[in-house]
Protein backbone atom coordinates (compact mmCIF):
# COMPACT_ATOMS: atom_id res chain seq x y z
CA UNK A 1 0.00 0.00 0.00
CA UNK A 2 3.22 2.17 -0.30
CA UNK A 3 3.40 2.93 3.64
CA UNK A 4 5.80 2.30 6.13
CA UNK A 5 5.49 0.55 10.21
CA UNK A 6 6.39 1.77 13.27
CA UNK A 7 8.92 -0.01 15.73
CA UNK A 8 7.45 -3.16 16.50
CA UNK A 9 7.02 -4.54 20.67
CA UNK A 10 9.40 -7.82 21.11
CA UNK A 11 5.35 -9.69 20.50
CA UNK A 12 5.55 -8.42 17.30
CA UNK A 13 7.21 -10.51 14.35
CA UNK A 14 7.39 -7.11 11.89
CA UNK A 15 10.65 -5.50 11.02
CA UNK A 16 11.64 -2.58 13.04
CA UNK A 17 10.49 0.47 11.02
CA UNK A 18 13.40 2.33 9.32
CA UNK A 19 15.19 -1.18 8.77
CA UNK A 20 13.99 -0.92 5.25
CA UNK A 21 16.58 -0.17 2.05
CA UNK A 22 16.75 2.78 0.77
CA UNK A 23 15.07 1.49 -2.32
CA UNK A 24 11.70 0.23 -0.85
CA UNK A 25 11.74 4.01 0.89
CA UNK A 26 12.14 5.15 -2.26
CA UNK A 27 9.12 2.33 -3.83
CA UNK A 28 6.97 4.21 -0.96
CA UNK A 29 7.37 7.51 -1.63
CA UNK A 30 6.73 7.11 -5.18
CA UNK A 31 3.42 6.01 -4.60
CA UNK A 32 2.03 8.09 -1.76
CA UNK A 33 0.32 10.17 -4.42
CA UNK A 34 -2.22 7.57 -5.37
CA UNK A 35 -2.45 6.55 -1.63
CA UNK A 36 -3.18 10.57 -0.73
CA UNK A 37 -5.12 10.52 -3.75
CA UNK A 38 -7.88 7.89 -3.21
CA UNK A 39 -8.00 8.39 0.37
CA UNK A 40 -9.14 12.48 -0.80
CA UNK A 41 -11.87 10.40 -2.96
CA UNK A 42 -13.10 8.51 -0.74
CA UNK A 43 -13.35 11.45 1.63
CA UNK A 44 -14.99 13.65 -1.42
CA UNK A 45 -17.80 10.73 -1.84
CA UNK A 46 -18.56 10.68 1.85
CA UNK A 47 -19.20 14.05 1.88
CA UNK A 48 -21.29 13.79 -1.45
CA UNK A 49 -23.58 10.77 -0.25
CA UNK A 50 -24.52 12.91 2.85
CA UNK A 51 -25.28 15.82 1.44
CA UNK A 52 -27.73 13.93 -1.44
CA UNK A 53 -29.07 12.14 1.41
CA UNK A 54 -29.98 15.09 3.65
CA UNK A 55 -30.36 12.87 6.51
CA UNK A 56 -30.10 14.55 10.02
CA UNK A 57 -27.15 15.83 11.89
CA UNK A 58 -25.45 16.90 8.28
CA UNK A 59 -23.62 19.42 9.67
CA UNK A 60 -22.27 17.79 12.44
CA UNK A 61 -21.23 14.36 10.19
CA UNK A 62 -19.79 16.51 7.64
CA UNK A 63 -17.46 18.27 10.36
CA UNK A 64 -16.59 14.76 11.37
CA UNK A 65 -15.42 13.52 7.67
CA UNK A 66 -13.63 17.05 7.18
CA UNK A 67 -11.90 16.73 10.08
CA UNK A 68 -10.56 13.17 9.59
CA UNK A 69 -9.58 14.10 6.24
CA UNK A 70 -7.14 17.34 7.90
CA UNK A 71 -5.89 15.31 10.21
CA UNK A 72 -5.09 12.59 7.70
CA UNK A 73 -3.64 15.60 5.77
CA UNK A 74 -1.51 17.36 9.10
CA UNK A 75 -0.42 13.56 10.46
CA UNK A 76 -1.21 10.57 8.34
CA UNK A 77 0.65 11.51 5.39
CA UNK A 78 3.46 12.12 8.12
CA UNK A 79 2.44 9.13 9.75
CA UNK A 80 2.99 6.92 6.41
CA UNK A 81 5.18 8.55 4.40
CA UNK A 82 7.94 9.59 6.81
CA UNK A 83 7.39 6.95 9.28
CA UNK A 84 6.63 9.04 12.03
CA UNK A 85 5.12 6.81 14.94
CA UNK A 86 3.90 9.51 16.37
CA UNK A 87 2.10 11.30 14.11
CA UNK A 88 0.45 8.13 12.66
CA UNK A 89 -0.66 7.06 15.78
CA UNK A 90 -2.39 10.37 16.64
CA UNK A 91 -4.07 10.42 13.30
CA UNK A 92 -5.83 6.81 13.79
CA UNK A 93 -6.82 8.42 17.65
CA UNK A 94 -8.39 10.89 16.15
CA UNK A 95 -10.12 9.11 12.87
CA UNK A 96 -11.25 5.99 14.48
CA UNK A 97 -12.64 8.42 17.56
CA UNK A 98 -14.70 10.37 14.85
CA UNK A 99 -16.19 7.31 13.40
CA UNK A 100 -17.50 5.88 16.69
CA UNK A 101 -18.94 9.47 16.11
CA UNK A 102 -20.15 9.13 12.84
CA UNK A 103 -21.51 6.01 13.35
CA UNK A 104 -23.60 7.17 16.35
CA UNK A 105 -24.92 10.32 13.83
CA UNK A 106 -25.33 8.19 11.16
CA UNK A 107 -28.08 6.17 10.60
CA UNK A 108 -27.71 4.71 7.17
CA UNK A 109 -24.30 3.93 7.56
CA UNK A 110 -22.87 5.81 5.21
CA UNK A 111 -19.71 6.88 7.19
CA UNK A 112 -18.51 2.78 5.94
CA UNK A 113 -16.90 4.40 2.69
CA UNK A 114 -14.30 5.50 5.16
CA UNK A 115 -13.18 2.66 6.64
CA UNK A 116 -11.75 1.64 3.04
CA UNK A 117 -9.14 3.71 3.59
CA UNK A 118 -8.90 3.52 7.00
CA UNK A 119 -8.89 0.19 7.20
CA UNK A 120 -5.50 -0.38 5.09
CA UNK A 121 -3.78 2.93 7.30
CA UNK A 122 -4.24 1.31 10.06
CA UNK A 123 -2.33 -2.07 8.83
CA UNK A 124 0.08 0.01 6.89
CA UNK A 125 0.99 2.28 10.02
CA UNK A 126 1.08 0.04 13.01
CA UNK A 127 2.77 -3.19 13.57
CA UNK A 128 1.18 -6.15 13.01
CA UNK A 129 -0.02 -7.18 16.69
CA UNK A 130 -1.13 -3.52 17.74
CA UNK A 131 -2.71 -3.20 14.19
CA UNK A 132 -5.28 -5.80 14.40
CA UNK A 133 -5.66 -5.25 18.11
CA UNK A 134 -7.07 -1.89 16.78
CA UNK A 135 -9.14 -2.79 14.15
CA UNK A 136 -10.88 -5.09 16.64
CA UNK A 137 -11.19 -2.73 18.89
CA UNK A 138 -12.83 -0.14 16.45
CA UNK A 139 -14.89 -2.67 15.08
CA UNK A 140 -16.50 -3.87 17.98
CA UNK A 141 -17.12 -0.17 19.13
CA UNK A 142 -18.43 0.72 16.40
CA UNK A 143 -21.01 -2.62 16.29
CA UNK A 144 -21.70 -1.51 19.82
CA UNK A 145 -22.60 2.02 19.23
CA UNK A 146 -24.70 0.65 15.98
CA UNK A 147 -26.64 -2.10 18.67
CA UNK A 148 -27.44 1.05 21.03
CA UNK A 149 -28.61 3.17 17.76
CA UNK A 150 -30.50 0.57 16.62
CA UNK A 151 -33.80 1.33 18.30
CA UNK A 152 -33.35 4.66 16.86
CA UNK A 153 -32.51 3.67 13.52
CA UNK A 154 -34.65 0.61 13.29
CA UNK A 155 -31.61 -1.70 12.62
CA UNK A 156 -32.22 -5.17 13.55
CA UNK A 157 -29.63 -6.08 16.36
CA UNK A 158 -29.07 -9.84 14.38
CA UNK A 159 -28.21 -7.84 11.49
CA UNK A 160 -26.17 -5.72 13.37
CA UNK A 161 -24.02 -8.77 14.45
CA UNK A 162 -23.80 -10.40 11.09
CA UNK A 163 -22.47 -7.71 9.46
CA UNK A 164 -20.16 -6.48 12.06
CA UNK A 165 -18.41 -10.27 12.32
CA UNK A 166 -18.26 -10.06 8.43
CA UNK A 167 -16.42 -6.69 8.80
CA UNK A 168 -14.25 -7.79 11.55
CA UNK A 169 -13.37 -10.92 9.51
CA UNK A 170 -12.92 -9.33 6.09
CA UNK A 171 -10.94 -6.45 8.34
CA UNK A 172 -8.65 -8.76 9.31
CA UNK A 173 -7.97 -10.65 5.94
CA UNK A 174 -7.01 -7.88 4.45
CA UNK A 175 -4.67 -6.53 7.10
CA UNK A 176 -2.70 -9.86 7.19
CA UNK A 177 -2.71 -9.36 3.28
CA UNK A 178 -1.03 -6.30 3.42
CA UNK A 179 1.08 -6.67 6.15
CA UNK A 180 2.25 -10.00 4.24
CA UNK A 181 3.04 -7.90 1.46
CA UNK A 182 4.82 -5.16 3.33
CA UNK A 183 6.77 -8.02 4.92
CA UNK A 184 8.36 -9.47 1.81
CA UNK A 185 8.57 -6.25 0.45
CA UNK A 186 10.95 -5.52 3.16
CA UNK A 187 12.36 -8.69 3.57
CA UNK A 188 13.55 -8.28 -0.69
CA UNK A 189 14.65 -4.81 0.95
CA UNK A 190 16.90 -6.35 3.50
CA UNK A 191 18.22 -8.94 0.49
CA UNK A 192 18.74 -6.33 -1.81
CA UNK A 193 20.98 -4.66 1.45
CA UNK A 194 22.57 -7.07 1.95
CA UNK A 195 23.86 -8.00 -2.02
CA UNK A 196 24.95 -4.60 -1.93
CA UNK A 197 26.65 -4.72 0.81
CA UNK A 198 28.61 -7.53 -0.33
CA UNK A 199 29.00 -6.50 -3.27
CA UNK A 200 30.63 -3.14 -1.91
CA UNK A 201 32.84 -5.53 0.35
CA UNK A 202 33.72 -7.53 -3.12
CA UNK A 203 34.65 -4.35 -4.38
CA UNK A 204 36.74 -3.10 -1.46
CA UNK A 205 38.68 -6.49 -1.11
CA UNK A 206 39.02 -6.30 -5.39
CA UNK A 207 40.65 -3.05 -4.92
CA UNK A 208 42.75 -4.21 -1.73
CA UNK A 209 43.96 -6.75 -3.82
CA UNK A 210 44.95 -4.50 -5.99
CA UNK A 211 46.71 -2.32 -4.11
CA UNK A 212 48.43 -5.17 -2.77
CA UNK A 213 49.55 -6.52 -6.28
CA UNK A 214 50.60 -3.16 -7.88
CA UNK A 215 53.06 -2.18 -4.42
CA UNK A 216 54.12 -6.55 -5.09
CA UNK A 217 54.75 -5.74 -9.03
CA UNK A 218 56.56 -2.26 -7.61
CA UNK A 219 58.70 -4.13 -5.04
CA UNK A 220 59.30 -6.86 -7.70
CA UNK A 221 60.58 -4.37 -10.50
CA UNK A 222 62.62 -2.44 -7.79
CA UNK A 223 64.67 -5.63 -6.66
CA UNK A 224 64.77 -6.93 -10.00
CA UNK A 225 66.22 -3.48 -11.65
CA UNK A 226 67.14 -0.54 -9.30
CA UNK A 227 68.39 -2.45 -6.75
CA UNK A 228 70.71 -4.23 -8.96
CA UNK A 229 71.59 -1.43 -10.51
CA UNK A 230 73.01 0.44 -7.35
CA UNK A 231 74.91 -2.38 -6.94
CA UNK A 232 76.14 -1.77 -9.45
CA UNK A 233 77.12 1.50 -9.31
CA UNK A 234 78.26 0.85 -6.05
CA UNK A 235 80.70 -1.47 -6.72
CA UNK A 236 81.82 -0.10 -9.60
CA UNK A 237 82.29 3.46 -7.83
CA UNK A 238 84.63 1.36 -5.39
CA UNK A 239 86.34 0.34 -8.28
CA UNK A 240 86.82 2.94 -9.82
CA UNK A 241 88.86 4.53 -6.70
CA UNK A 242 90.78 1.67 -6.24
CA UNK A 243 91.94 2.15 -10.19
CA UNK A 244 92.27 5.85 -8.78
CA UNK A 245 94.77 5.13 -6.13
CA UNK A 246 96.53 2.79 -8.69
CA UNK A 247 96.72 5.87 -11.21
CA UNK A 248 94.88 3.49 -13.57
CA UNK A 249 93.05 6.79 -15.66
CA UNK A 250 91.99 4.01 -18.35
CA UNK A 251 90.34 1.76 -15.97
CA UNK A 252 88.74 5.10 -13.96
CA UNK A 253 87.11 6.44 -17.74
CA UNK A 254 85.99 2.92 -18.22
CA UNK A 255 84.44 2.63 -14.68
CA UNK A 256 82.83 6.00 -15.08
CA UNK A 257 81.49 4.99 -18.41
CA UNK A 258 79.83 2.03 -16.64
CA UNK A 259 78.46 3.83 -13.86
CA UNK A 260 76.93 5.93 -16.51
CA UNK A 261 75.33 3.18 -17.85
CA UNK A 262 73.89 1.62 -15.27
CA UNK A 263 72.69 5.00 -13.82
CA UNK A 264 70.63 5.88 -17.70
CA UNK A 265 69.88 2.64 -17.42
CA UNK A 266 68.38 2.85 -13.61
CA UNK A 267 66.82 6.11 -14.40
CA UNK A 268 64.74 4.75 -17.39
CA UNK A 269 64.00 1.55 -15.57
CA UNK A 270 62.42 3.55 -12.88
CA UNK A 271 60.23 5.77 -15.63
CA UNK A 272 58.97 2.62 -16.78
CA UNK A 273 58.21 0.58 -13.77
CA UNK A 274 55.67 4.24 -12.98
CA UNK A 275 54.23 3.32 -16.43
CA UNK A 276 54.14 0.01 -16.02
CA UNK A 277 55.66 -0.64 -19.91
CA UNK A 278 58.61 -2.68 -21.25
CA UNK A 279 61.56 -2.72 -19.25
CA UNK A 280 64.63 -0.83 -20.56
CA UNK A 281 66.70 -3.25 -21.47
CA UNK A 282 63.65 -4.55 -24.30
CA UNK A 283 63.11 -1.60 -25.52
CA UNK A 284 64.27 -1.56 -29.71
CA UNK A 285 65.94 -4.63 -28.79
CA UNK A 286 65.04 -8.44 -28.73
CA UNK A 287 65.22 -10.69 -26.02
CA UNK A 288 68.48 -12.47 -26.93
CA UNK A 289 70.20 -8.93 -27.28
CA UNK A 290 69.20 -7.63 -23.88
CA UNK A 291 70.45 -10.76 -22.86
CA UNK A 292 74.18 -10.15 -24.27
CA UNK A 293 73.96 -6.79 -23.21
CA UNK A 294 73.59 -7.90 -19.72
CA UNK A 295 76.09 -10.62 -19.83
CA UNK A 296 78.55 -8.36 -21.17
CA UNK A 297 77.47 -5.22 -18.13
CA UNK A 298 78.05 -7.76 -15.64
CA UNK A 299 81.36 -9.27 -17.25
CA UNK A 300 82.51 -5.39 -17.08
CA UNK A 301 81.61 -4.86 -13.64
CA UNK A 302 82.96 -8.50 -12.01
CA UNK A 303 85.81 -9.89 -14.35
CA UNK A 304 84.10 -12.80 -14.94
CA UNK A 305 83.79 -14.38 -18.04
CA UNK A 306 80.16 -14.75 -19.42
CA UNK A 307 78.51 -16.21 -22.43
CA UNK A 308 74.93 -16.13 -24.01
CA UNK A 309 74.00 -19.31 -25.98
CA UNK A 310 70.84 -19.62 -28.04
CA UNK A 311 69.09 -22.59 -29.13
CA UNK A 312 66.50 -23.17 -31.38
CA UNK A 313 64.54 -21.18 -33.76
CA UNK A 314 63.95 -17.90 -32.02
CA UNK A 315 60.39 -17.41 -31.34
CA UNK A 316 58.47 -13.86 -30.82
CA UNK A 317 56.57 -14.45 -27.15
CA UNK A 318 53.74 -12.28 -25.41
CA UNK A 319 55.75 -8.94 -23.98
CA UNK A 320 54.78 -10.66 -20.21
CA UNK A 321 57.01 -13.72 -21.12
CA UNK A 322 59.53 -11.90 -22.32
CA UNK A 323 59.44 -10.26 -18.94
CA UNK A 324 59.80 -12.64 -17.08
CA UNK A 325 62.38 -14.23 -18.86
CA UNK A 326 64.53 -11.10 -18.44
CA UNK A 327 63.95 -10.33 -15.23
CA UNK A 328 64.85 -14.02 -13.94
CA UNK A 329 67.97 -13.59 -16.10
CA UNK A 330 68.58 -10.09 -14.24
CA UNK A 331 67.79 -12.00 -10.64
CA UNK A 332 69.93 -15.17 -11.57
CA UNK A 333 72.85 -12.72 -12.75
CA UNK A 334 72.87 -10.62 -9.75
CA UNK A 335 73.05 -13.34 -7.38
CA UNK A 336 76.28 -14.49 -9.58
CA UNK A 337 77.90 -11.35 -9.09
CA UNK A 338 77.32 -10.75 -5.23
CA UNK A 339 77.28 -14.15 -3.51
CA UNK A 340 78.83 -17.01 -6.39
CA UNK A 341 82.48 -16.36 -6.54
CA UNK A 342 82.37 -17.89 -9.93
CA UNK A 343 84.91 -17.28 -12.67
CA UNK A 344 82.54 -18.24 -14.90
CA UNK A 345 78.72 -17.93 -15.87
CA UNK A 346 76.25 -18.51 -18.67
CA UNK A 347 72.90 -17.89 -19.53
CA UNK A 348 71.08 -20.15 -22.66
CA UNK A 349 68.29 -19.32 -23.87
CA UNK A 350 66.14 -22.24 -25.35
CA UNK A 351 63.04 -22.65 -27.78
CA UNK A 352 61.81 -26.11 -27.78
CA UNK A 353 60.02 -26.76 -31.16
CA UNK A 354 56.65 -27.57 -29.47
CA UNK A 355 57.19 -26.43 -25.54
CA UNK A 356 58.32 -23.96 -23.69
CA UNK A 357 60.66 -21.37 -23.93
CA UNK A 358 63.38 -21.87 -21.04
CA UNK A 359 65.98 -19.68 -19.83
CA UNK A 360 69.10 -20.98 -17.56
CA UNK A 361 71.99 -19.03 -15.70
CA UNK A 362 74.38 -21.25 -14.49
CA UNK A 363 77.59 -20.59 -12.72
CA UNK A 364 80.89 -22.53 -11.12
CA UNK A 365 80.71 -20.40 -8.26
CA UNK A 366 80.42 -22.12 -4.59
CA UNK A 367 77.17 -22.95 -4.92
CA UNK A 368 74.65 -23.55 -1.77
CA UNK A 369 71.54 -25.84 -0.42
CA UNK A 370 68.60 -24.54 -1.36
CA UNK A 371 66.85 -26.41 1.23
CA UNK A 372 68.78 -24.72 4.25
CA UNK A 373 69.44 -21.82 2.01
CA UNK A 374 66.50 -18.93 3.00
CA UNK A 375 64.54 -17.47 -0.36
CA UNK A 376 65.64 -14.31 -0.71
CA UNK A 377 62.70 -11.76 -2.11
CA UNK A 378 64.53 -12.07 -5.88
CA UNK A 379 64.05 -15.94 -5.82
CA UNK A 380 60.14 -16.02 -4.72
CA UNK A 381 59.64 -12.56 -6.87
CA UNK A 382 60.78 -14.71 -9.62
CA UNK A 383 58.40 -17.65 -8.52
CA UNK A 384 55.50 -15.09 -8.48
CA UNK A 385 56.83 -14.00 -11.94
CA UNK A 386 56.72 -17.70 -13.92
CA UNK A 387 53.58 -18.40 -12.24
CA UNK A 388 51.38 -15.17 -13.35
CA UNK A 389 51.92 -16.30 -16.75
CA UNK A 390 51.83 -19.84 -17.06
CA UNK A 391 55.62 -21.33 -16.38
CA UNK A 392 57.82 -22.43 -13.59
CA UNK A 393 60.79 -21.98 -11.48
CA UNK A 394 63.42 -23.70 -10.03
CA UNK A 395 66.63 -23.73 -8.24
CA UNK A 396 69.24 -26.73 -8.66
CA UNK A 397 72.45 -26.36 -6.37
CA UNK A 398 74.74 -27.57 -3.70
CA UNK A 399 77.66 -26.50 -2.04
CA UNK A 400 80.80 -26.47 -4.12
CA UNK A 401 79.29 -27.50 -7.70
CA UNK A 402 77.70 -23.87 -8.59
CA UNK A 403 73.92 -23.33 -9.28
CA UNK A 404 71.80 -23.14 -12.11
CA UNK A 405 68.13 -21.56 -12.36
CA UNK A 406 65.84 -22.11 -14.40
CA UNK A 407 62.54 -21.12 -15.63
CA UNK A 408 60.17 -22.24 -18.29
CA UNK A 409 56.92 -19.71 -20.09
CA UNK A 410 54.61 -21.14 -22.46
CA UNK A 411 55.13 -19.52 -26.08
Amino acid sequence: MGTAMTDAEPSDCRPERGSSSDALDEMWRSQQRWWHGLFAALVVTTVVVMVVEGKPHLGSRLACVVVIGVAYAVWGRRGMGERDPFAGMLYLGVAWGLMVVLMALDGTGTAWILTFGLFPQTWAILPRNRAAGTVVAAILLIGAVRLWNGPRTGDDAVGIAISTVIMLVLSLTLGLFIDRIIREADTRARTIDELHRTQDELAAAERAQGVAGERERISREIHDTLAQGFTSVVTLARATELALDRGDLSAVRERLRLIEHTAADNLSEARLIVAELTPGHLQSRTLSEALQRLVDAVSAESGMAGTVRIEGEPVVLPANSEVVLLRTAQEGLSNVRRHSGASTFEVSLSYAADGPVALVVTDDGVGFDPAAQARGYGLDGATARATEVGGRFDVDSRPGAGSRLRVEVPR
